[in-house]
């Protein structure tokens, strides 16, 4: 792991509903992001499929060196955690989501 994480970068294509449904969850949870359209941006392309086998499949979130493809909130946030905790929201002064539970949907309650 490097010294200083940089955002987490979430790669995504117009019309991905998977994307966008990730994209919401992520807001939701004050997560930040640094967007790469792959159909825009071929060195995106590129770096999705450098990790997904050759296939440009999205959405895919590279957290430090962590490359997740289609992952929910929760397995991005848990990678967080791990790898860039510092990039987590502070919630009553400590690091971590707002909200414990989260449920079998990958949703948090």
């Amino acid at each position: 792991m490097s010294g200083s994480v940089a955002t987490p970068i979430f790669y995504w294509r117009p019309g991905c509903p998977f994307c966008t449904m990730l994209e919401r969850r992520l807001d939701q949870r004050g997560i930040p992001l640094e967007k790469r359209n792959i159909w825009h941006d071929p060195d995106a392309a590129a770096a999705v499929r450098a990790v997904a086998d050759g296939n440009e499949t999205v959405p895919t979130v590279v957290v430090d060196e962590v490359a997740m493809i289609n992952p929910s909130a929760a397995e991005v946030e848990a990678v967080m955690a791990r790898v860039a905790p510092q990039l987590l929201p502070r919630v009553h002064g400590e690091i971590g989501p707002a909200v414990t539970e989260v449920g079998r949907d990958g949703n948090r309650r």
